[in-house]
């Protein structure tokens, strides 16, 4: 076949979240039509070193619990508990060559050292169209810090946190007044809910910080909220339309001994424990007014392609809580559930994604 657009898909990465990364670059390369894409599969391991893969990265998924990686080697690539579907990988001396003799970067990484601008601005630099917002939203909303600080000056509803810089240990007795328990321990920089605790008694708190730095320097402390988890896509087409789906709610199982005390990594992604609501179970207005909220959360970031947003809908009304912007695209992940549910199905959701990259181009818009 000729004429097709050559697509890589870069999966993999230096953060906590490479198997994230890794499932979601499955998802999207199951989902890339052959008919209109060549999709050139270029892995990236936990240290750095970029590989270009097969046709056995569409293979890529969870299987009995088991993570699947770029192995550190750079010479194979562990799709899942069976080392039988393992496939082998070419080791790039010239990544920006490889990136160069495409014509459009699906950057499928999660975390720092991917999602938080470095790799777009790579990209811009090499002239290179991709998916996904550019180097400032990307780099915003991967820290909670600045992400929250753009949406309060746009007038947008969220929580109370406290930042805690490398060189602060702890919080003092006035921001613990603020605060008031529980609070959530986060990274600053991170995602997938790895590194975080869940705080309900202030002499816990120091051993959930030393967590949250296992993972990055800079530490957030949020104020517990009490509501509803929901959450909305928001999609950028490539006539500049942007729009928001239908909210989805992840409800948690009823509490009892052995259920998670909230949407940590295997509940999201190993534990089959939470149940979800696509479409979520609100009034109209409720979920008319998140809807809105999450296009003005996505222009408040400058946001490019993609996002998800995430709320709580209390009784004063929703507060958001974070923004993706690049979503788990896994097959059970909310971002392409919510789409589906909308109307636009995965492979079309991809193609949309895709189109808009490409039409978009690079440089300053």
């Amino acid at each position: 076949m000729t004429n097709r657009i050559r697509v890589a898909v870069v999966f993999g990465g230096r953060s906590n979240e490479h198997a994230v990364s890794c499932v979601s670059a499955g998802s999207v390369l199951r989902n890339l039509d052959p008919e209109k894409y060549e999709a050139v599969p270029i892995g990236i391991t936990i240290d750095g070193a970029w590989v270009l893969g097969g046709s056995e990265v569409a293979a890529l998924g969870f299987k009995d619990n088991a993570l699947p990686a770029v192995d550190s080697s750079g010479t194979a690539l562990t799709l899942a508990a069976d080392p039988s579907r393992s496939g082998s990988l070419v080791a790039l001396d010239d990544p920006g060559a490889a990136l160069g003799s495409v014509d459009v970067v699906f950057p499928i990484l999660h975390g720092p050292f991917g999602e938080d601008g470095t790799l777009q601005g790579m990209l811009e630099l090499a002239g290179v169209p991709y998916v996904g917002p550019g180097v400032l939203a990307s780099a915003a909303g991967m820290d909670k810090e600045f992400t929250k600080k753009l949406l309060a000056a746009e007038g947008l509803p969220i929580g109370r946190q406290v930042v805690l810089r490398r060189g602060t240990d702890t919080l003092g007795a006035d921001d613990r007044a603020l605060l008031g328990l529980p609070v959530f321990v986060k990274p600053a920089r991170g995602g997938s809910s790895i590194g975080i605790t869940k705080v309900t008694d202030w002499r816990e708190l120091d051993a959930a910080i030393a967590t949250a730095r296992e993972h990055d320097p800079k530490v957030i402390v949020e104020a517990g909220i009490v509501g509803r988890e929901v959450e909305c896509g928001v999609l950028e087409f490539s006539d500049g339309r942007v729009a928001a789906s239908v909210v989805a709610e992840i409800r948690m199982p009823e509490a009892d001994a052995a259920a998670p005390e909230f949407y940590d990594f295997d509940t999201k992604y190993l534990d089959d424990v939470c149940e979800f609501d696509v479409p979520a179970k609100l009034d109209d207005e409720v979920s008319d007014n998140i809807r809105e909220l999450a296009v003005r959360a996505f222009k408040a970031l400058d946001c490019q392609g993609l996002a998800r947003v995430d709320f709580f809908v209390t009784a004063q009304g929703p507060v958001i809580n974070e923004i993706n912007t690049m979503p788990g695209f896994t097959s059970i992940s909310m971002y392409p559930r919510m789409w589906e549910a909308t109307g636009i199905d995965y492979r079309t959701l991809v193609s949309t994604l895709i189109e808009t990259a490409l039409t978009r181009g690079t440089g300053l818009r």
